[in-house]
């Protein structure tokens, strides 16, 4: 039905309830109290820095958008530097302060906007290349919060089987809430762009091209060392043992708007083959044990 259809001012609309509902969590809010510290180092030492980078590394990601979106639209605009980074950025630095109590180093984002997202930017002021490159950035967003999503699900269990209740409670709860505003907000830009005519049958086959030789788990940048400490965060929150459960998860939406045609699809099959390749670099390299 047309009434049913996503227009700029759903999204918009969206956007600023998700920021008047979600404000950045006032560190004055986290209690960083460990119970245990010697055990939350030896478990999840690994997976802190990497979600304590990956959230830190929002201030690339805004680099990545500036470069690929020079014309965004007004809800683009609204949530990545009204909404989204302030969000985020509160993530990391709360998270990289809760190693910093449990003796664990500062993470280390990488801010260093790589040469693929420059070479598509260089393009992007050509208006059918920045629909292409919109429509990859929404399913990377969606896919990215999908994680977040189930990741932070898996951890606050987690804790909550080690007794950790304090920073269950102030610190991965509280994170927890304001990824699937994140994950609407990418999933309707991505349904709205595909579905409302935006791109033509090219731009949908160059975004699946793109799509297919460009996908990345979040925060793994194609480096074999992040590849294996994401297979870490699968592996020490229990994911290993569903990956296609998990690629079903993250993959799905990009299945039935980029693969269509493609009847039955449950997931994209480099969903999968990222995730099985970050778990054997895992398993070949070891855990992420970092000393002050």
């Amino acid at each position: 039905m047309a009434s049913s259809r996503i227009t700029d001012a759903h999204l918009l609309t969206h956007v600023h309830k998700l920021g008047a509902d979600h404000p950045p969590i006032a560190l004055e809010s986290v209690d960083f109290t460990v119970r245990d510290p010697a055990a939350m180092r030896t478990r999840f030492a690994g997976v802190l820095d990497y979600l304590a980078r990956v959230e830190l590394e929002v201030e690339r990601n805004v680099l990545e958008l500036l470069q690929i979106m020079p014309n965004p639209s007004e809800a683009d605009k609204t949530f990545y530097a009204d909404v989204w980074y302030g969000q985020e950025i509160q993530h990391g630095v709360i998270l990289d302060e809760l190693k910093r109590r449990i003796d664990l180093p500062a993470a280390e984002p990488l801010l260093q906007v790589g040469f693929a997202v420059k070479a598509l930017g260089a393009l992007a002021h050509f208006e059918p290349i920045q629909d292409v490159a919109r429509s990859i950035y929404y399913l990377t967003g969606a896919s990215t919060e999908r994680q977040a999503v189930l990741a932070y699900n898996a951890f606050a269990s987690e804790l909550d089987a080690l007794g950790e209740k304090a920073v269950r409670e102030t610190i991965i709860n509280p994170i927890k809430r304001q990824e699937p505003g994140h994950f609407a907000f990418y999933r309707m830009s991505a349904e709205k762009v595909f579905t409302d005519g935006t791109l033509r049958p090219w731009q949908v086959w160059l975004s699946r091209t793109l799509r297919k030789v460009s996908y990345e788990l979040v925060g793994t940048h194609r480096d074999p060392q992040y590849q294996a400490q994401m297979g870490e965060v699968i592996v020490q929150l229990g994911f290993d043992a569903e990956l296609e459960t998990f690629a079903r998860e993250i993959g799905r939406l990009e299945a039935r708007l980029l693969w269509a045609q493609h009847e039955g699809m449950q997931f994209p099959p480099y969903v999968l083959a990222a995730l099985k390749e970050s778990v054997a670099l895992y398993r070949d390299q070891g855990s992420f044990t970092p000393t002050v």
